[in-house]
């Protein structure tokens, strides 16, 4: 390798480690098979609760920086998620670069789990954006470190009627805190990604009478919805424009971001998409500041995980279900500490999460 190579590679490992270390991360893993075309990333954050433990995405990322950036983000929030669940996991996250309608096989996938079983269990792998059940099947043929799998395979199956149920339970907490009652009845609600989880939404709105509109960008989508549940669609360039009191990011994050804040007008923010702030210390502050009280989406969506998490201790959906309850009063928890203190919501949450945290990691020191 020449020096120029030499200085190069050093440059990007600096700049790997120097991200790692921004938020406390403990290991990140690349992935790479020729034969299948796999390019994955693997983050892990924080094993102090227990297992790592978060969903792959695969998604058609515009770089490797960009995957980079998604799967740290994502990890994090993953560690934060589980804590403020109170469940005794940590956070890691997975991303497999590439479109998973046209790339997506049995092959790569069954790859990317024996590049998971490397890990010993540290990492435990479970379905996310473009991935489904049955992609779980085919990594659970390379490592037993997966979970999502089906119920004929003894799994939770679909975590997202969890997922959903959480984020409604969470919507339902910030309606109460703003009006005094938790009624959704009347109230206009933009549901922005209609996948699997954004349509158990949907289900859950309309039978309480709120006024739903949805947005996404398959078309094919949008039309199955709208003519399934009646509700009205709207363009995904016009999401931010609408007249609406709810605004539910169920897609991709960062979509509170210097130009959607500007348009917003609603006054919740809640939804299912992990991320969503762009920049927590900056929007988060700016939607605090616009009257906007954001549901930190990590509380929000932990439905899913705990979902994961009882196909780990042994699986039942009421269990799950009746936990993902318990999100109303995390948020009510939360919003009340944010009021308290003066402090942007995410913060509140996170605060919430790093105590936790911090209290079990000082119990692990005494044994």
């Amino acid at each position: 390798m020449s020096t120029d190579n030499i200085s190069m590679a050093h440059e990007m490992n600096a700049g790997i480690t120097g991200r790692m270390s921004q938020f406390d991360h403990e290991q990140v893993v690349f992935c790479q098979d020729k034969a299948t075309g796999l390019k994955s990333i693997i983050a892990i954050h924080d094993t102090t609760l227990g297992p790592a433990v978060g969903g792959t995405r695969m998604w058609a990322y515009a770089s490797e920086a960009d995957a980079l950036t998604d799967v740290l983000r994502l990890s994090r929030g993953m560690t934060y998620k589980s804590a403020l669940a109170g469940l005794n996991i940590g956070g890691g996250k997975a991303v497999i670069i590439g479109d998973a309608r046209t790339q997506k096989n049995e092959a790569l996938l069954r790859r990317f789990g024996k590049f998971v079983d490397t890990l010993g269990g540290q990492y435990i792998t479970a379905e996310d954006v473009g991935m489904s059940t049955r992609d779980m099947e085919y990594i659970k043929m390379s490592t037993d470190h997966v979970v999502g799998l089906p119920d004929y395979m003894d799994g939770g199956g679909d975590p997202s009627p969890v997922t959903a149920y959480g984020v409604y339970m969470a919507m339902k907490a910030a309606v109460k805190h703003q009006t005094g009652s938790e009624s959704l009845a009347g109230k206009k609600v933009v549901v922005q990604g209609i996948g699997h989880v954004g349509e158990y939404l949907v289900q859950h709105l309309i039978k309480e009478n709120a006024l739903v509109t949805v947005a996404d960008i398959y078309e094919d989508r949008v039309r199955e919805v709208v003519n399934k549940y009646g509700v009205k669609a709207c363009n995904t360039n016009d999401v931010y424009t609408q007249d609406m009191d709810i605004y539910s990011p169920c897609a991709l994050g960062a979509t509170i971001n210097d130009d959607t804040l500007k348009l917003l007008k609603c006054a919740i923010i809640c939804g299912a998409a992990n991320n969503q702030l762009a920049d927590e210390t900056v929007h988060g502050i700016e939607v605090m500041k616009k009257g906007i009280l954001y549901a930190p989406d990590y509380l929000v969506n932990a439905g899913g995980i705990i979902n994961c998490y009882w196909e780990i201790i042994g699986y039942s959906q009421e269990a799950a279900l009746s936990q993902s309850e318990l999100i109303y009063n995390t948020m009510e928890k939360c919003l009340i500490k944010s009021d308290a203190e003066k402090i942007p919501t995410y913060l509140a949450a996170n605060k919430m999460a790093e105590e936790r945290i911090a209290a079990i990691a000082n119990i692990n020191k005494k044994f």
